[in-house]
């Protein structure tokens, strides 16, 4: 009896173990929205030249797997936040709505992987009832202790520190404790840039390519090719946010598969579904 004991788990843990390393991901950049004017680069890059501007956009990503999972990096943010007024956002789609041009509905969502907890990144975590969500750990204390005090970072939303509480309490939040750790089939997450406290990117580890979803922890294509920091008040550390840049170099065989959180560049750069959404492949 032992050993038919045995040689069921010794199957069931070979299965897994094929399973993980077939799962595979169709992924996908999707923009819905974007800011109405253009702006510095400087905003989002340390001494840029001041003659550079951009138009930054808001998007986040899906991991469509083999294995039934559908995945979304960051999640967006709702329309009724104070900041659709203050940075003068337009053409905005409430995120989840934009998963329909891919056949998926909010409830298909299995996971999140939250890069960090800033507004645009985090405030749509409410709109996907069935997914679990992975965070680091040290992000998140950051987000729900010290973020609020005095001396705190800027950038958060109250309201998201409600959301991610309650996912805690309804036992949905998964806490990342630190670097190079799979998460997923074929879903590995780094830290080390300190964008946020311990912000987090994503490599996706697909037969053909390793994808980096790098989100804010490289702003835009300018700050990858010239290996120049996000500003100070966007970074922690502006020494280990290049350093990063130059580590995911080294993950990938080609540059392009590094993808920035806020560069409207993506959209031209990879194979068009609509107007507001790429496959990356």
């Amino acid at each position: 009896m032992i050993q038919i004991l045995f040689t069921i788990l010794v199957s069931f843990i070979n299965i897994n173990t094929v399973l993980s390393k077939n799962a595979n991901y169709e992924i996908y950049a999707i923009k819905f929205a974007e800011v109405g004017s253009t702006q510095p680069l400087s905003g989002m890059v340390l001494n840029a030249p001041a003659s550079e501007q951009l138009k930054p956009i808001f998007m986040y990503w899906l991991l469509k797997g083999n294995n039934g999972k559908n995945i979304i990096v960051d999640t967006g943010f709702l329309g009724d936040i104070e900041q659709i007024k203050t940075f003068g956002i337009i053409h905005y789609v409430r995120p989840d709505l934009m998963l329909q041009e891919l056949g998926l509905k909010a409830s298909d969502i299995t996971d999140i992987i939250v890069t960090h907890p800033h507004w645009d990144h985090v405030g749509g975590v409410s709109l996907y009832p069935n997914a679990n969500v992975w965070i680091q750990k040290k992000d998140y204390h950051y987000f729900v202790t010290d973020a609020w005090q005095k001396n705190g970072r800027g950038g958060f939303n109250k309201e998201d520190v409600l959301k991610l509480v309650k996912l805690n309490i309804e036992g949905k939040l998964f806490f990342i404790d630190g670097d190079d750790k799979v998460i997923l089939p074929n879903i590995k997450v780094f830290t080390g840039s300190r964008h946020t406290f311990e912000s987090q990117y994503v490599m996706v580890e697909n037969d053909k390519n390793n994808i980096i979803i790098a989100s804010d922890n490289v702003f835009t294509y300018y700050n990858l090719n010239n290996l120049m920091s996000a500003p100070n008040h966007a970074t922690f550390d502006i020494i280990a946010y290049v350093k990063e840049m130059e580590r995911m170099k080294t993950f990938v065989k080609d540059i392009l598969f590094i993808i920035p959180g806020h560069d409207e560049l993506v959209f031209s750069k990879f194979p068009k579904i609509s107007n507001h959404i790429v496959r990356i492949d």
